[in-house]
Protein backbone atom coordinates (compact mmCIF):
# COMPACT_ATOMS: atom_id res chain seq x y z
CA UNK A 1 0.00 0.00 0.00
CA UNK A 2 1.20 3.96 -0.12
CA UNK A 3 1.61 6.50 1.54
CA UNK A 4 -2.34 7.87 1.51
CA UNK A 5 -0.95 11.60 1.31
CA UNK A 6 0.14 10.91 -1.97
CA UNK A 7 -1.94 11.29 -5.14
CA UNK A 8 -3.47 8.31 -6.39
CA UNK A 9 -2.83 7.20 -10.09
CA UNK A 10 -5.51 6.80 -11.95
CA UNK A 11 -6.28 4.03 -14.26
CA UNK A 12 -7.36 4.82 -18.22
CA UNK A 13 -10.68 2.03 -17.46
CA UNK A 14 -12.07 4.28 -14.26
CA UNK A 15 -14.86 5.90 -16.54
CA UNK A 16 -15.43 2.17 -17.14
CA UNK A 17 -14.89 1.12 -13.54
CA UNK A 18 -17.52 3.32 -11.79
CA UNK A 19 -20.51 3.03 -14.71
CA UNK A 20 -20.13 -0.42 -13.25
CA UNK A 21 -20.57 0.26 -9.69
CA UNK A 22 -17.33 -0.73 -8.57
CA UNK A 23 -15.80 -0.38 -4.84
CA UNK A 24 -12.07 1.39 -5.29
CA UNK A 25 -9.36 0.55 -3.09
CA UNK A 26 -4.98 2.15 -3.36
CA UNK A 27 -3.41 -0.57 -4.24
CA UNK A 28 0.31 0.12 -5.14
CA UNK A 29 -0.12 3.92 -5.73
CA UNK A 30 -2.85 3.07 -7.81
CA UNK A 31 -6.96 3.86 -7.17
CA UNK A 32 -7.97 0.41 -8.51
CA UNK A 33 -11.36 -1.50 -8.32
CA UNK A 34 -11.54 -4.27 -5.43
CA UNK A 35 -15.33 -5.92 -6.33
CA UNK A 36 -18.07 -4.39 -8.51
CA UNK A 37 -20.76 -7.06 -7.03
CA UNK A 38 -19.26 -9.22 -3.96
CA UNK A 39 -15.93 -10.98 -3.55
CA UNK A 40 -17.64 -14.65 -3.68
CA UNK A 41 -19.85 -14.11 -6.70
CA UNK A 42 -16.54 -12.41 -8.77
CA UNK A 43 -14.59 -15.48 -7.26
CA UNK A 44 -16.75 -18.09 -8.71
CA UNK A 45 -17.32 -16.67 -12.06
CA UNK A 46 -13.98 -16.94 -12.39
CA UNK A 47 -13.92 -20.79 -11.80
CA UNK A 48 -17.01 -21.29 -13.85
CA UNK A 49 -17.10 -18.76 -16.72
CA UNK A 50 -14.03 -15.62 -16.68
CA UNK A 51 -13.98 -12.55 -15.17
CA UNK A 52 -12.21 -9.61 -16.58
CA UNK A 53 -9.57 -7.77 -14.71
CA UNK A 54 -8.04 -4.40 -14.86
CA UNK A 55 -4.29 -4.69 -14.33
CA UNK A 56 -3.24 -1.54 -15.75
CA UNK A 57 -1.47 -0.50 -12.30
CA UNK A 58 1.36 -3.35 -13.06
CA UNK A 59 4.44 -2.06 -14.35
CA UNK A 60 5.50 -2.32 -17.88
CA UNK A 61 9.21 -1.93 -18.19
CA UNK A 62 11.07 -1.88 -21.90
CA UNK A 63 14.36 -3.20 -22.98
CA UNK A 64 15.93 -2.91 -26.25
CA UNK A 65 19.14 -3.30 -27.82
CA UNK A 66 21.96 -5.29 -28.76
CA UNK A 67 22.64 -6.15 -25.16
CA UNK A 68 19.61 -6.84 -23.78
CA UNK A 69 20.49 -10.66 -23.10
CA UNK A 70 23.40 -10.69 -21.74
CA UNK A 71 21.88 -7.13 -19.88
CA UNK A 72 18.90 -9.17 -18.18
CA UNK A 73 21.34 -12.57 -17.57
CA UNK A 74 23.35 -10.15 -15.23
CA UNK A 75 20.67 -7.61 -14.13
CA UNK A 76 17.68 -10.95 -13.37
CA UNK A 77 17.74 -13.97 -11.40
CA UNK A 78 17.65 -15.29 -14.78
CA UNK A 79 18.97 -17.15 -18.00
CA UNK A 80 17.28 -15.18 -21.54
CA UNK A 81 19.46 -16.23 -23.97
CA UNK A 82 17.85 -19.90 -25.14
CA UNK A 83 14.35 -17.85 -24.69
CA UNK A 84 12.73 -18.25 -27.94
CA UNK A 85 11.08 -15.01 -29.32
CA UNK A 86 7.31 -15.10 -28.52
CA UNK A 87 7.94 -16.84 -25.37
CA UNK A 88 7.13 -15.61 -21.39
CA UNK A 89 9.69 -16.43 -18.22
CA UNK A 90 9.09 -16.13 -14.34
CA UNK A 91 11.85 -14.17 -13.07
CA UNK A 92 13.25 -12.33 -9.88
CA UNK A 93 14.91 -9.08 -9.73
CA UNK A 94 17.08 -9.70 -6.25
CA UNK A 95 19.39 -7.11 -4.05
CA UNK A 96 22.76 -7.26 -3.94
CA UNK A 97 23.01 -9.53 -0.70
CA UNK A 98 19.76 -12.23 -2.21
CA UNK A 99 17.14 -10.80 -1.25
CA UNK A 100 14.04 -10.62 -3.56
CA UNK A 101 13.43 -6.80 -4.81
CA UNK A 102 10.79 -7.67 -7.32
CA UNK A 103 9.21 -11.12 -9.09
CA UNK A 104 8.67 -10.25 -12.62
CA UNK A 105 7.12 -11.98 -15.81
CA UNK A 106 9.52 -10.98 -18.97
CA UNK A 107 8.18 -11.35 -22.49
CA UNK A 108 10.76 -11.51 -25.38
CA UNK A 109 8.97 -9.84 -28.36
CA UNK A 110 12.09 -9.56 -31.19
CA UNK A 111 15.02 -10.43 -31.24
CA UNK A 112 16.06 -7.70 -29.27
CA UNK A 113 13.59 -6.67 -27.52
CA UNK A 114 11.71 -7.57 -24.01
CA UNK A 115 8.55 -6.02 -21.87
CA UNK A 116 9.76 -6.81 -18.25
CA UNK A 117 6.50 -6.51 -16.18
CA UNK A 118 6.64 -5.71 -12.51
CA UNK A 119 4.46 -5.18 -9.29
CA UNK A 120 2.64 -1.55 -9.06
CA UNK A 121 4.18 -0.81 -5.64
CA UNK A 122 7.67 -1.44 -6.93
CA UNK A 123 7.93 0.40 -9.83
CA UNK A 124 9.77 2.88 -9.31
CA UNK A 125 12.60 0.65 -7.41
CA UNK A 126 12.36 -2.01 -10.25
CA UNK A 127 12.70 0.72 -12.75
CA UNK A 128 15.59 2.81 -11.23
CA UNK A 129 17.28 -1.11 -10.45
CA UNK A 130 17.43 -1.74 -13.93
CA UNK A 131 17.86 1.10 -15.40
CA UNK A 132 21.14 1.00 -12.84
CA UNK A 133 21.88 -2.35 -13.80
CA UNK A 134 22.06 -1.28 -17.26
CA UNK A 135 25.40 0.42 -17.44
CA UNK A 136 28.08 -1.09 -19.45
CA UNK A 137 25.32 -2.41 -21.60
CA UNK A 138 23.94 -1.24 -25.27
CA UNK A 139 20.90 -1.40 -23.92
CA UNK A 140 17.86 0.91 -23.21
CA UNK A 141 15.63 0.52 -20.26
CA UNK A 142 12.27 2.64 -20.68
CA UNK A 143 9.14 3.17 -18.13
CA UNK A 144 6.64 2.77 -20.23
CA UNK A 145 3.40 2.16 -17.56
CA UNK A 146 2.08 5.40 -17.88
CA UNK A 147 1.53 4.73 -22.03
CA UNK A 148 0.55 1.14 -21.40
CA UNK A 149 -3.05 -0.53 -20.36
CA UNK A 150 -3.52 -4.25 -19.03
CA UNK A 151 -6.15 -6.37 -19.06
CA UNK A 152 -6.74 -10.12 -17.91
CA UNK A 153 -9.22 -11.98 -18.69
CA UNK A 154 -9.63 -15.35 -16.97
CA UNK A 155 -11.62 -18.58 -16.71
CA UNK A 156 -12.75 -21.25 -18.63
CA UNK A 157 -14.60 -19.45 -21.05
CA UNK A 158 -11.36 -16.75 -22.22
CA UNK A 159 -10.69 -18.14 -24.96
CA UNK A 160 -13.82 -18.10 -26.30
CA UNK A 161 -14.27 -14.92 -25.71
CA UNK A 162 -11.44 -13.84 -27.48
CA UNK A 163 -12.12 -16.16 -30.35
CA UNK A 164 -15.77 -14.23 -30.31
CA UNK A 165 -13.67 -10.90 -31.22
CA UNK A 166 -11.86 -13.06 -33.59
CA UNK A 167 -14.62 -13.96 -35.31
CA UNK A 168 -15.97 -10.85 -35.66
CA UNK A 169 -12.94 -9.42 -37.13
CA UNK A 170 -12.20 -6.93 -34.32
CA UNK A 171 -9.32 -8.82 -32.71
CA UNK A 172 -6.18 -9.79 -35.33
CA UNK A 173 -3.63 -12.16 -33.69
CA UNK A 174 -0.41 -12.61 -36.09
CA UNK A 175 -1.07 -16.37 -35.48
CA UNK A 176 -4.82 -18.55 -34.36
CA UNK A 177 -4.63 -18.15 -30.69
CA UNK A 178 -5.10 -21.98 -30.52
CA UNK A 179 -1.73 -22.13 -31.19
CA UNK A 180 -0.62 -20.10 -27.74
CA UNK A 181 0.47 -21.95 -25.24
CA UNK A 182 1.03 -21.11 -21.97
CA UNK A 183 3.60 -18.56 -21.52
CA UNK A 184 3.99 -17.82 -24.56
CA UNK A 185 2.97 -14.32 -25.99
CA UNK A 186 1.99 -12.76 -29.77
CA UNK A 187 0.95 -9.30 -32.06
CA UNK A 188 -2.23 -8.59 -32.62
CA UNK A 189 -4.57 -5.87 -33.68
CA UNK A 190 -7.25 -4.91 -32.15
CA UNK A 191 -9.66 -2.63 -34.17
CA UNK A 192 -6.43 -1.22 -35.90
CA UNK A 193 -4.24 -0.70 -32.91
CA UNK A 194 -1.45 -2.42 -31.89
CA UNK A 195 -1.99 -5.01 -28.84
CA UNK A 196 0.13 -7.98 -27.47
CA UNK A 197 -2.16 -11.07 -26.07
CA UNK A 198 -0.06 -13.27 -23.37
CA UNK A 199 -1.37 -16.56 -21.88
CA UNK A 200 0.13 -16.47 -18.32
CA UNK A 201 -2.11 -15.77 -15.33
CA UNK A 202 -2.33 -15.32 -11.70
CA UNK A 203 -5.73 -17.07 -10.89
CA UNK A 204 -4.85 -21.09 -11.30
CA UNK A 205 -7.03 -20.76 -14.53
CA UNK A 206 -6.19 -20.60 -18.27
CA UNK A 207 -6.74 -17.13 -19.25
CA UNK A 208 -5.20 -14.40 -21.08
CA UNK A 209 -3.14 -10.66 -21.17
CA UNK A 210 -3.86 -8.35 -23.26
CA UNK A 211 -1.17 -5.47 -23.31
CA UNK A 212 -2.35 -2.02 -25.22
CA UNK A 213 -1.97 1.77 -25.40
CA UNK A 214 -4.11 3.62 -23.16
CA UNK A 215 -6.76 5.25 -25.18
CA UNK A 216 -7.21 1.43 -26.92
CA UNK A 217 -7.85 -0.07 -23.51
CA UNK A 218 -11.68 1.55 -22.41
CA UNK A 219 -13.15 -0.09 -25.82
CA UNK A 220 -11.18 -3.28 -25.35
CA UNK A 221 -12.57 -3.86 -22.10
CA UNK A 222 -16.01 -3.14 -22.95
CA UNK A 223 -15.82 -5.37 -26.38
CA UNK A 224 -14.47 -8.45 -23.53
CA UNK A 225 -17.30 -8.00 -21.51
CA UNK A 226 -19.98 -7.49 -24.45
CA UNK A 227 -18.63 -10.80 -26.15
CA UNK A 228 -18.45 -12.35 -22.74
CA UNK A 229 -21.87 -11.81 -21.45
CA UNK A 230 -23.60 -15.00 -22.58
CA UNK A 231 -20.83 -17.28 -21.13
CA UNK A 232 -21.34 -15.52 -18.16
CA UNK A 233 -18.18 -13.28 -17.89
CA UNK A 234 -17.79 -10.26 -15.92
CA UNK A 235 -15.51 -7.65 -14.38
CA UNK A 236 -13.81 -8.41 -11.53
CA UNK A 237 -11.98 -7.43 -8.63
CA UNK A 238 -8.65 -7.11 -6.81
CA UNK A 239 -10.30 -8.88 -3.88
CA UNK A 240 -11.38 -12.01 -5.86
CA UNK A 241 -7.88 -11.80 -7.56
CA UNK A 242 -6.27 -12.23 -3.90
CA UNK A 243 -8.49 -15.12 -2.90
CA UNK A 244 -8.13 -17.01 -6.40
CA UNK A 245 -3.91 -16.79 -6.29
CA UNK A 246 -4.39 -18.26 -2.79
CA UNK A 247 -6.04 -21.19 -4.16
CA UNK A 248 -3.64 -21.46 -6.54
CA UNK A 249 -0.98 -20.82 -4.18
CA UNK A 250 0.89 -18.03 -5.99
CA UNK A 251 3.23 -15.85 -4.00
CA UNK A 252 2.04 -11.57 -3.79
CA UNK A 253 4.72 -9.35 -3.34
CA UNK A 254 4.55 -7.78 0.27
CA UNK A 255 2.96 -10.90 1.82
CA UNK A 256 5.08 -14.21 0.27
CA UNK A 257 8.25 -11.64 -1.06
CA UNK A 258 10.31 -9.30 0.04
CA UNK A 259 13.76 -8.20 0.39
CA UNK A 260 14.36 -10.65 3.35
CA UNK A 261 13.12 -13.68 1.31
CA UNK A 262 15.67 -15.89 -0.74
CA UNK A 263 14.05 -17.32 -3.56
CA UNK A 264 14.34 -21.07 -2.32
CA UNK A 265 12.46 -20.18 0.78
CA UNK A 266 9.48 -19.76 -1.08
CA UNK A 267 9.86 -22.64 -3.51
CA UNK A 268 11.40 -20.15 -6.82
CA UNK A 269 15.06 -21.96 -6.26
CA UNK A 270 13.71 -23.19 -10.19
CA UNK A 271 13.63 -19.49 -11.11
CA UNK A 272 17.36 -19.10 -9.98
CA UNK A 273 20.13 -19.21 -12.93
CA UNK A 274 22.50 -22.32 -12.28
CA UNK A 275 25.64 -20.54 -14.15
CA UNK A 276 26.69 -17.05 -15.00
CA UNK A 277 26.57 -13.76 -12.72
CA UNK A 278 23.86 -11.90 -12.02
CA UNK A 279 23.33 -9.52 -9.34
CA UNK A 280 22.66 -11.25 -5.54
CA UNK A 281 24.29 -14.14 -7.15
CA UNK A 282 26.56 -14.35 -4.05
CA UNK A 283 23.89 -14.18 -1.19
CA UNK A 284 20.89 -16.21 -2.71
CA UNK A 285 21.02 -19.44 -0.91
CA UNK A 286 19.34 -19.03 2.13
CA UNK A 287 20.53 -20.47 5.47
CA UNK A 288 20.20 -23.95 6.69
CA UNK A 289 17.61 -22.75 9.30
CA UNK A 290 16.02 -19.97 7.08
CA UNK A 291 12.05 -20.67 6.93
CA UNK A 292 10.32 -21.40 4.10
CA UNK A 293 7.40 -21.45 2.96
CA UNK A 294 4.12 -24.15 2.86
CA UNK A 295 0.38 -24.58 2.61
CA UNK A 296 -2.08 -25.01 5.07
CA UNK A 297 -5.33 -26.15 5.35
CA UNK A 298 -7.56 -26.10 7.94
CA UNK A 299 -11.36 -26.91 8.88
CA UNK A 300 -14.23 -24.91 9.95
CA UNK A 301 -14.51 -21.59 8.95
CA UNK A 302 -12.18 -19.23 10.94
CA UNK A 303 -9.54 -18.35 8.12
CA UNK A 304 -5.91 -17.50 9.53
CA UNK A 305 -4.68 -13.81 8.20
CA UNK A 306 -1.70 -12.35 7.75
CA UNK A 307 1.00 -12.33 10.27
CA UNK A 308 -1.27 -14.50 12.69
CA UNK A 309 1.24 -17.20 14.79
CA UNK A 310 1.80 -20.84 13.58
CA UNK A 311 2.48 -22.58 16.50
CA UNK A 312 3.89 -26.71 17.49
CA UNK A 313 3.44 -27.74 20.82
CA UNK A 314 2.79 -23.94 21.72
CA UNK A 315 5.82 -22.55 20.08
CA UNK A 316 5.96 -20.28 17.56
CA UNK A 317 7.33 -21.97 14.60
CA UNK A 318 6.47 -19.14 11.75
CA UNK A 319 3.77 -16.98 10.34
CA UNK A 320 1.03 -16.95 7.63
CA UNK A 321 1.75 -14.44 5.13
CA UNK A 322 -1.49 -14.65 3.37
CA UNK A 323 -4.78 -16.66 4.78
CA UNK A 324 -8.71 -17.04 3.66
CA UNK A 325 -11.58 -18.78 3.65
CA UNK A 326 -11.18 -20.74 0.17
CA UNK A 327 -14.81 -19.68 -1.60
CA UNK A 328 -13.67 -23.12 -4.22
CA UNK A 329 -12.67 -25.28 -1.69
CA UNK A 330 -15.08 -24.53 0.97
CA UNK A 331 -12.67 -24.48 4.03
CA UNK A 332 -10.09 -22.20 4.97
CA UNK A 333 -6.44 -22.09 3.33
CA UNK A 334 -3.38 -20.10 4.16
CA UNK A 335 0.30 -20.25 3.46
CA UNK A 336 3.08 -19.57 6.01
CA UNK A 337 6.76 -19.44 6.51
CA UNK A 338 7.91 -22.19 9.07
CA UNK A 339 10.97 -24.19 10.30
CA UNK A 340 12.10 -26.12 8.01
CA UNK A 341 11.52 -29.03 10.33
CA UNK A 342 7.63 -28.17 10.11
CA UNK A 343 7.62 -27.99 6.17
CA UNK A 344 6.91 -31.82 5.85
CA UNK A 345 3.40 -32.91 4.33
CA UNK A 346 0.82 -34.04 6.42
CA UNK A 347 2.37 -32.06 9.68
CA UNK A 348 -0.56 -30.76 11.77
CA UNK A 349 0.82 -27.81 13.22
CA UNK A 350 -1.93 -24.76 15.20
CA UNK A 351 -2.47 -21.27 14.03
CA UNK A 352 -2.99 -18.74 16.35
CA UNK A 353 -6.28 -16.81 15.76
CA UNK A 354 -7.48 -14.36 17.83
CA UNK A 355 -6.57 -16.62 20.95
CA UNK A 356 -8.04 -19.48 19.58
CA UNK A 357 -5.02 -22.42 18.78
CA UNK A 358 -6.69 -23.95 15.23
CA UNK A 359 -5.39 -27.17 13.90
CA UNK A 360 -3.79 -27.04 10.55
CA UNK A 361 -2.12 -29.40 8.33
CA UNK A 362 0.88 -28.97 6.05
CA UNK A 363 -0.08 -29.41 2.60
CA UNK A 364 1.55 -28.88 -0.98
CA UNK A 365 0.63 -26.03 -3.23
CA UNK A 366 -1.50 -24.91 -4.81
CA UNK A 367 -4.73 -26.04 -2.86
CA UNK A 368 -6.68 -25.64 -6.43
CA UNK A 369 -5.70 -27.15 -9.39
CA UNK A 370 -8.09 -26.94 -12.22
CA UNK A 371 -9.24 -29.92 -14.74
CA UNK A 372 -7.77 -30.49 -17.64
CA UNK A 373 -10.24 -28.75 -20.65
CA UNK A 374 -8.76 -30.31 -23.47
Amino acid sequence: MSDPSSVLRSSPLEAAHVAAGATFTDFGGHRMPVRYSSDLAEHHAVRQAAGVFDLSHMAEIGVQGPDAVPYLDAALAGSFGAMPVGRAKYSLLLTPDGGILDDLVVYRTGDDVFLVVANAGNRDVAVQAMRERAAGHDVSVTDDSDRTALVAIQGPAAAGTLDALVVADRLQPETPLDELRYYRVLHALFDGSEVLIARTGYTGEDGFELYSDTDTAPVLWDALLDAGAERGVVPAGLAARDTLRLEAGMPLYGHELDTSVRPAQAGLGRVVATSGSFVGDAGVQPGPDARVLVGITMAGRRAARAGYAVLRDGVVVGTVTSGALSPTLGHPVAMAFVDPDCADGGQVLHIDVRGTAIPGTVTALPFYRRASRG
